[in-house]
């Protein structure tokens, strides 16, 4: 073969993933959908033409691809792997160049017969590994035809030492070919992810570029003309165009492309993990800034006022031990609180060690963004949260494999009540409840898993079994699962937690619910006890408003849902002491929420039947919650 024309067709997302939980899907920030002419001429000359590009902003962004980002790998990257125009990884050493042999090692692994016809074609796995883990190089697999030595498929990640920028936390890469005319293994698909974070603060939000790529229409024997070579690699558009004249919405490239699902590229950072080790891997800088929310940084509430915190995140031993120290001070109430945090980390366990005081919310779901919560309780002396402080050390182990976590811990907790020590610039602040309990020995068994999410039917389990050595001694059991299907022209989401405590437990470990959060109509947090149930079905329809242009790239027309919904929650068996009380039989609420602004902004109304009230809440969308 000496020379090809062709015609891709890619989209290119950029995500964001908000929060700890490494299973939980990103929310899709900007698409682009490009269709590129593409030219090559034997031994390695190429040029790609972008001749149709559109895009659409979920929230506001102004990023600029590197151009390569933007088309496809003609030549399975030649000798030497480069990517962003050399900025992100630059000269790495190709496994199957002149220099690999020596570069790396390899192993057979599986193989694969594949039948057409009376055509039957063998593919042999070579799984390929760095020999020097110090070095800029690669680990995956390459798929070759055990027949004419081609290369089929080629998938990989990088070692830490190729990354060329401090905030790339991993590159991950799918090449995939196809026969063409039974003879000649053409490019056919490829996707390639690149994750980054903030290389001078540890928090719990990262970006990611996603990008799929298809390429068919090939045609072997007609030369492209001089012209069509000319200039640089790149050429055509250079941003995008008016929506128009596309064959499909940008909607159905989105869902091809993944949208804010997870693709298999999840399993293939795991093959990658058991070639090489997580010192080879990691890219976390020795220290940095850390803080898991901006209410961790600053915050105002009834029992602190405004409490102001800090911390580090120190990277050892090349990333398998993480030492977190952290330290806040409450202006009202005038006490320190802080504590430090000590992780060991052997893929797929962590063994942690944690010795902390805090302040902290009886409940273990929140009902209300962080930084909203500050503002109320500043300004209107509405204090969302019913607060202890609480002293622990504790030791656990956590098994993490994909989606599924189990973690196993001990600790013992010492447990106080606190006063209402701060004065809001208006209102009043009700009492906070006595939920002291003193010190006790707890022992806690925690499920997390989650599946589904690349192919748009998403559900969540968690089961939590807990205990302690109180009083005559207690077990307290907790289960939460959502799940998410696609029906009619939006999508069901259906919700449910609940709890049950045996007799004899400590006043911070019952149940609350009523109000925002859990039943909107309902007074908040009314009713609780030892025994809680709550359940609800909501259905999402996305909605196309006008769009409003602000700036040069703000559109606060760009994506709403409008989303009717239903909830009942229960409690039973209520504490003496406690300002909640029983729910007396089942508590329905139907309601409406709309999010707006980028789905970033949700507005809910609610009406509760047997309480007789309507209540309409604010907040920021709950997606965005871990950070705020």
């Amino acid at each position: 073969m000496t020379r090809y024309t062709s015609r891709a067709e890619g989209v290119v997302l950029f995500l964001a993933q908000v929060g700890d939980d490494p299973a939980a899907s990103p929310r899709l920030i900007k698409a682009d959908e490009l269709q590129v002419e593409v030219y090559w001429e034997a031994p390695n000359r190429s040029k790609q033409t972008v001749t149709a590009w559109r895009e659409r902003r979920f929230l506001p962004t102004d990023i600029l691809y590197h151009r390569d980002h933007l088309g496809i790998v003609t030549d399975d990257f030649g000798d030497a792997i480069r990517l962003g125009e050399g900025d992100e990884v630059r000269d790495v050493i190709h496994p199957l160049s002149p220099a690999g042999r020596d570069a790396y090692d390899f192993a057979l692994g599986d193989s694969l017969s594949l039948a057409s016809g009376e055509q039957r074609v063998t593919v042999r796995e070579l799984l390929v590994r760095p020999r020097d883990v110090q070095r800029p190089l690669v680990a995956g697999s390459l798929y070759v035809d055990a027949n004419s030595a081609d290369l089929v498929r080629f998938r990989f990640g990088f070692t830490a030492a190729a990354y060329l920028q401090a905030d790339l936390e991993d590159i991950t890469v799918v090449l995939e070919r196809a026969l063409f005319e039974r003879t000649l293994w053409l490019p056919w698909r490829q996707q390639i992810e690149i994750r980054r974070r903030t290389s001078w603060l540890d928090f719990p939000f990262r970006t990611i570029i996603r990008a799929r790529w298809d390429v068919s229409d090939y045609d072997v024997t007609a030369a492209p003309a001089p012209a069509r070579l000319a200039g640089g690699p790149y050429g055509g558009l250079r941003r995008a165009s008016p929506d128009s004249g596309w064959a499909a919405p940008l909607d159905s490239a989105i869902a091809r492309a993944g949208g804010g699902m997870r693709p298999d590229l999840d399993q293939l950072r795991r093959e990658v993990g058991r070639l090489v080790t997580e010192r080879a891997r990691s890219t976390e800088p020795p220290a940095r800034l850390a803080f898991g929310s901006l209410s961790d940084l600053a915050r105002v509430n009834r029992v602190q006022g405004l409490a102001v915190g800090a911390g580090l995140s120190l990277s050892l031993a090349g990333g398998a031990v993480t030492l977190e120290p952290r330290f806040g001070y409450g202006t009202s109430n005038e006490r320190w609180f802080g504590g430090a945090s000590l992780a060991l980390r052997r893929s797929p366990f962590a063994l942690t060690l944690e010795v902390t005081r805090s302040v902290r919310d009886l409940s273990e779901w929140p009902t209300i963004s962080g930084v909203l919560n500050s503002l109320t309780s500043q300004e209107g002396g509405h204090d969302y949260g019913d607060w202890l402080a609480l002293d622990r050390i504790a030791a656990g182990i956590r098994w993490q494999r994909g989606g599924i976590q189990l973690e196993w811990e001990a600790a013992v907790e010492d447990s106080r009540s606190l006063d209402v020590a701060a004065t809001p610039a208006s209102g009043v602040y009700r009492a906070n409840p006595a939920l002291g309990a003193g010190s006790v020995w707890t022992t806690r068994l925690a499920f997390r898993g989650a599946w589904g999410h690349e192919t748009g039917r998403a559900t969540m389990l968690a089961l939590g079994l807990e205990a302690g050595a109180f009083d005559r001694g207690y077990l307290r059991a907790t289960a939460e699962a959502a799940g998410s299907w696609p029906l009619a022209a939006g999508t069901l989401r259906l919700s449910m937690r609940g709890g049950a405590i045996s007799h004899g437990p400590p006043a911070w470990r019952t149940f609350v619910l009523g109000g925002r959060g859990t039943l909107p109509g309902e007074p908040y947090r009314a009713y609780g006890g030892r025994y809680m149930a709550l359940g609800r079905a909501e259905w999402r329809i996305p909605l196309r408003l006008p769009a409003i242009q602000v700036g040069d790239f703000v559109d606060l027309g760009s994506g709403a849902v409008l989303a009717p919904f239903a909830a009942l929650g229960w409690s039973g068996e209520a504490l003496e002491g406690l300002p909640w009380g029983e729910s007396r039989g089942v508590r329905p609420v139907l309601g409406v929420a709309s999010e707006l602004l980028f789905n970033a902004l949700r507005v809910e109304a609610g009406w509760s039947p047997r309480a007789r009230q309507m209540a309409l809440l604010v907040d920021v969308s709950p997606a965005w919650w871990p950070i705020l």
